[in-house]
């Protein structure tokens, strides 16, 4: 098969389970989905290896069985975050809000009245395609830096979506120019920083305690033009809907020395989001290789 043929049959797949889960009530789409990612874990047995054993690095006070099943949970999540996307898709706005609570609404509104524009710092927790969207209806439109999708018909559905709010779609290769603008008239710009980079796009920061490759990108932007530095990330809570959550303000005094200053403030922020993935372990991508990237010579 081509690639032009499997890119039209993936997309004509995505609008026909568009289709059939819109008529779905929301207990049973969810149900759909977490079985779905029942299979899927199943089925993609290196993958599920793959999160294992992130998890048992990460929490070596566990043992094997917890690891694999929350591997497996890893799998249910997803599955949901993902089919929720489809399922969300053409259903009204106040449809979409009655699924969303919000807490720490004041930190997030706090940077805002300063007008000095700011970055949301993020990672992929819950669903940060839905965070990105409600935000921009709750909070104004912001900019998202996203990778463009190797299927152009799914790329274009899902940047459709981003944007239905607002939101300005800023793609990796032009991003820096675009995101300076947007903070110099004051905006938002969401800002995932929780993936592996190559040695020469970032710095080693200490991640559940080993060295991982972190984009340095948030700390740059904020010691150079002083904008603020919001973490937020969302939770699929056990009744289906969603918690947005905004934290208080990353503060940080520059020392003068631009290495240290970033290296400490990439530092801080990743140490953020482990916090927020050691409460909600499952709701955290581990299946991607985040330690993939090591320092030359080194373990």
């Amino acid at each position: 098969m081509t690639k032009e043929k499997r890119y039209a049959l993936e997309a004509r797949a995505a609008a026909l389970a568009t289709r059939t889960l819109a008529h779905l009530p929301r207990r049973w789409e969810l149900a759909v989905a977490r079985g779905l990612g029942t299979l899927w874990g199943e089925l993609d047995r290196r993958h599920v290896a793959i999160a294992a054993a992130n998890l048992q690095r990460a929490f070596p006070h566990w043992d094997e069985g917890r690891a694999w099943r929350t591997a497996r949970d890893v799998y249910r999540h997803f599955a949901a975050a993902m089919i929720d996307l489809l399922w969300l898709d053409g259903r009204p706005r106040e449809e979409i809000m009655a699924l969303v609570e919000v807490q720490g609404r004041e930190h997030l509104e706090t940077a805002l009245a300063e007008g000095k524009g700011g970055l949301i710092v993020t990672g992929h927790m819950g669903n940060w395609e839905l965070h990105g969207l409600v935000h921009g209806w709750l909070f104004g439109p912001i900019g998202v830096i996203a990778r463009r999708l190797d299927n152009p018909f799914l790329d274009e559905r899902l940047c459709s979506l981003r944007a239905r709010g607002g939101n300005t779609v800023i793609f990796k290769q032009k991003a820096l120019a675009t995101v300076l603008r947007l903070l110099r008239e004051g905006r938002f710009t969401a800002v995932l920083i929780d993936q592996n980079v190559q040695e020469k796009d970032g710095i080693f920061v200490d991640y559940f305690g080993r060295k991982a490759a972190t984009t340095t990108v948030a700390a740059a932007l904020a010691l150079k033009t002083g904008c603020a530095l919001v973490p937020a990330h969302s939770l699929l809570l056990p009744d289906g809907r969603y918690r947005l959550i905004y934290d208080p303000p990353v503060t940080f005094t520059a020392t003068g020395d631009r290495a240290a200053d970033i290296a400490a403030l990439t530092q801080k922020l990743t140490g953020v989001i482990e916090s927020w993935v050691r409460e909600v372990p499952e709701q955290w991508l581990w299946l991607h290789r985040r330690w993939k990237t090591q320092p030359a010579g080194g373990a």
